[in-house]
């Protein structure tokens, strides 16, 4: 029951980036004129020896002053053609390449993004949300540097330096042949050893992510940090997580190092052989001096392009372990999946819910169930109030009834307007039920903006009413900007109360059939209380129907005046009834009225 991230193959190969093909494929247009570009360059670069022999052989021949003159013009004119082409090509490539990086690499931030907005609960029990950004930043960042440089310069290099070894093996076969095969005995064991270069470049990523991890669940609770006077233990832990990257980013340096070297030392021994043989076939007449001249340069091609391609095979590696966990990340399947039952126009009034549970555990904790034969239905215009000490089960109702997890075969029901949860569209459920938390989300946005958060096509009158219905109106006016005030990170600019009162406007905004208030007012002084008490009364009636509320609440001034109050202990319902029943039952109600804390 469980949704979390697959484990890693035990081996791969710069092939995982193959995983990008469904980014790349709605670019053909771009990836065939970058290509183009990419050839044309190379087929310039490789011209550049030809020119360079003409000027030689033909240009540098004992001839008349004049005639030597005009000659040496037009090669040098030749050559300056190859430049200016070499020049527009490579332009042309550039950009289109770049491009290419910066849109796939664009896209698939957006979609890596958005599947993990819709992964389940469980999913985040299991992954850390700052794995999760530092796949979007740092592994998304290798893969643009791969799709927007080295892949074509990879390419340029691979058609350059088998060019350039195609014009040397066709000018001097025997020799070059013999060169040849010497690099093939130079790209087995750098395949080999790059096998390890990989593996060190996705740990070092990983321990990228433990640090962004670290760092991202610290500075979400800085005042806690701070308060107590945990910042050098803090600071001591990143230091150790950063510690720890570093230290694997060195190995994955120093093996890719040794990689680099071996390929440009043992490249270069083989093509200087290649070059010595072709003067001997000078001083023998066998070649001309532009050919040598040519010779040479092909040669410093093909060595450069060797070179290159080295440390382009590096930030392959590199890209193919972000590449592979990118692709776990969007491969990752939702523990929840959507029905497709979409009423046309949604019933009137409350919704009524129906709830039968044999047993029901979070997937984290597979050996604590937190319902057992759990049964609650609800008419429709009824409000319950669920009570009980914490963990008896009243948060995950609320879990089950947004239908955030799942229950397992054969473990019960749970409907909406009599329809099984898994049989609805997600959005369409969700769109009847509106949840005020105990913990008010507050997003860094205007006011305005914040209410209109769950209704996006609200008009600006609606909001305000949505507002002045939870008493929210008169402070948010008083506010530097009014509705217009950016209210900070989490709302760090307002009370504990007035940020309650933010969320309860928008759940009314959206005028549930459904609403959900979990200890709504567990935030707010007593004189708030009475205002937001007065606004969620209110609220629990829409014109002429009652809309159906389950209440989450410690606070007897909370639950006494709902229409039935059920009593929950370690996930069994061992109470139901009125406040006055209750009360003179003298059970587990009563006790917690008696203290007058619900905890």
């Amino acid at each position: 029951m469980t949704s979390t991230l697959p484990k890693p193959p035990a081996k791969s190969s710069p092939r995982a980036l193959s995983g990008l093909a469904p980014f790349l494929r709605p670019y053909r247009l771009q990836i065939g004129l970058a290509l183009l570009f990419l050839v044309l360059a190379a087929g310039a670069t490789l011209a550049f020896p030809l020119a360079l022999r003409s000027l030689i052989d033909g240009g540098l021949v004992p001839a008349r002053r004049e005639e030597q003159a005009v000659a040496l013009g037009q090669h040098f004119l030749a050559l300056f053609g190859v430049a200016a082409a070499l020049a527009v090509f490579s332009a042309f490539r550039f950009y289109t390449v770049s491009w290419l990086g910066e849109r796939i690499t664009s896209d698939l931030r957006n979609a890596v993004y958005s599947h993990v907005l819709r992964q389940s609960p469980a999913f985040f029990e299991s992954t850390q949300t700052g794995e999760v950004l530092s796949r979007l930043t740092a592994d998304t960042t290798l893969v643009q540097t791969v799709v927007g440089s080295s892949l074509s310069m990879g390419l340029r290099n691979t058609v350059m330096g088998l060019g350039a070894l195609g014009m040397l093996v066709w000018n001097n076969p025997l020799v070059m042949g013999q060169v040849a095969l010497a690099l093939i005995l130079v790209v087995a064991p750098s395949v080999a050893f790059g096998r390890r270069v990989r593996r060190l470049s996705r740990a070092s990523q990983d321990r990228v992510a433990d640090a962004s991890a670290v760092a991202a669940e610290v500075l979400n609770a800085v005042p806690a940090v701070q308060a107590n006077n945990a910042v050098g233990r803090e600071s001591q832990r990143f230091t150790q997580a950063t510690q720890n990257a570093f230290l694997t980013a060195v190995r994955r340096s120093r093996a890719r190092s040794v990689l680099v070297a071996f390929v440009i030392m043992a490249t270069s021994a083989a093509l200087l052989w290649g070059l010595y043989e072709g003067t001997q076939a000078v001083l023998q007449g066998r070649l001309s001096p532009g050919q040598l001249g040519q010779t040479v340069v092909y040669v410093l091609i093909l060595a450069s392009s060797a070179a290159v391609l080295g440390e382009v095979y590096g930030d392959l590696l590199r890209a193919a372990g972000a590449t592979e966990r990118l692709m776990e990340l969007l491969h990752s399947q939702p523990f929840i999946l959507s029905g497709e039952e979409r009423p046309a126009s949604g019933p009137q009034g409350g919704a009524t819910i129906d709830m039968d549970l044999a047993r029901f555990h979070y997937p984290s904790r597979p050996q604590h169930p937190s319902l057992v034969d759990f049964r609650l239905q609800v008419r429709a215009g009824e409000t319950v109030a669920l009570v009980g000490s914490s963990g008896a089960g009243k948060s995950t109702v609320f879990q089950l009834l947004q239908r955030f997890y799942d229950l397992g075969p054969d473990a019960g029901h749970v409907r909406v307007d009599g329809l099984d949860l898994p049989r609805w569209d997600l959005e369409a459920l969700r769109r009847q039920i509106g949840v005020v938390p105990q913990d008010a989300v507050i997003f860094s946005c205007s006011a305005l903006d914040n209410i209109r958060y769950g209704c996006p096509e609200a008009t600006d009158e609606e909001v305000r009413a949505a507002a002045r219905a939870a008493f929210a109106d008169d402070f948010i006016r008083a506010l530097p900007q009014g509705y217009d005030t950016y209210l900070g990170e989490r709302g760090v600019r307002l009370s504990g109360g007035q940020r309650q009162r933010i969320s309860i406007a928008r759940a009314l905004l959206r005028k549930p059939r459904l609403l959900l208030l979990d200890e709504a007012t567990s935030a707010l002084d007593a004189e708030s209380e009475r205002m937001v008490q007065a606004a969620l009364e209110s609220a629990m009636s829409d014109g002429h129907q009652q809309r159906t509320t389950l209440v989450i609440a410690h606070r007897l001034a909370t639950v006494q005046k709902s229409d039935r109050i059920v009593v929950l202990e370690h996930g069994h319902v061992v109470e139901e009834g009125s406040h006055d029943e209750l009360m003179a039952r003298g059970g587990a109600y009563a006790h917690f009225a008696a203290m007058q804390w619900l905890d």
